[in-house]
């Protein structure tokens, strides 16, 4: 049987590499649908393979397009609560939340469609995302790590459509149970921290945010060293939530905040109005 990518296999790839392992993988696709059938668990993974890879290119309506067809048939071929199936709904999510961020990417009759059509694509990837973390929790349980990828999964939805309190609460949900599962240095429970602290950012709890980016600081110093690239990131950070924190929200800031407000307003305003 076929190993399953996750989805943070391809990160950062791009340009000729990420090209290239598309290449590889349309090509396993091909073989695979040809030899064995386009409804065999070995060409579904390799399926969903191509998905990632897609999206790591920047493919984003590709990706999400095959995630949906993969879907489908892993949801019939395998049952809607397998992992497998859960796996290829959480990047679906993750490829529906990517064309929503870029609309450029899809093809639009004009502004107000497009901007219709992001709506409806984050709308789209919280639905599935709460689904696929609500049938996690029931067949994996609370704690288990592909849950908490789901619930960090679905964070990030909550904080592109505005609903930062809820954002909040599940981040801090996912780092309570990532450091009592984990452990407080691992990778897995220092990225949910840094998750959550740009949760707080976006309720201007800036102290907060800042008090636990330091405690992040400190455990990738002592765990990466000093020049580690994730180190130095949380470091650099760090100047602007001390700017943040001690000197309060410049106007550019504010300006912009208030626009994104405006924005996922009247995208609310768009769905309640749409038909159906």
């Amino acid at each position: 049987m076929a190993r399953t990518r996750r989805r943070g296999d391809n990160a950062g790839m791009a340009g000729d590499e990420g090209k290239t392992q598309v290449q590889l993988d349309e090509d396993t696709v091909a073989r695979r649908r040809g030899d064995l059938g386009e409804d065999h668990p070995d060409t579904l993974a390799a399926a969903n393979d191509l998905a990632i890879s897609l999206r790591a290119a920047g493919e984003y309506q590709a990706a999400r397009e095959l995630a949906q067809d993969t879907l489908a048939r892993r949801g019939r071929v395998l049952g809607e609560d397998h992992p497998d199936t859960l796996d290829t709904a959480d990047g679906l999510a993750a490829s529906l939340r990517a064309v929503g961020e870029h609309p450029g990417t899809v093809t639009s009759a004009s502004n107000l469609a497009s901007s219709m059509l992001h709506r409806g694509e984050h709308q789209a990837a919280r639905e599935l995302a709460e689904d696929t973390l609500a049938r996690r929790r029931r067949v994996l349980g609370e704690d288990h790590p592909g849950t908490l990828a789901a619930a960090s999964n679905l964070v990030l939805i909550l904080g592109r459509a505005g609903e930062d309190q809820a954002a909040r609460e599940l981040a801090e949900d996912a780092l309570a149970r990532r450091r009592r599962v984990l452990g407080e240095d691992h990778p897995g429970t220092v990225a949910a921290a840094f998750q959550l602290v740009g949760a707080l950012m976006a309720l201007r709890e800036y102290h907060a945010a800042r008090e636990l980016n330091d405690d992040i600081i400190a455990r990738r110093r002592r765990v990466l060293g000093d020049d580690h690239p994730e180190t130095i990131m949380a470091g650099s950070f760090d100047l602007i939530l001390r700017g943040l924190d001690l000197g309060g929200e410049p106007e550019w800031m504010a300006a912009l905040r208030q626009a994104s407000k405006t924005g996922q307003q009247q995208a609310r305003e768009l769905n309640q109005d749409s038909p159906g």
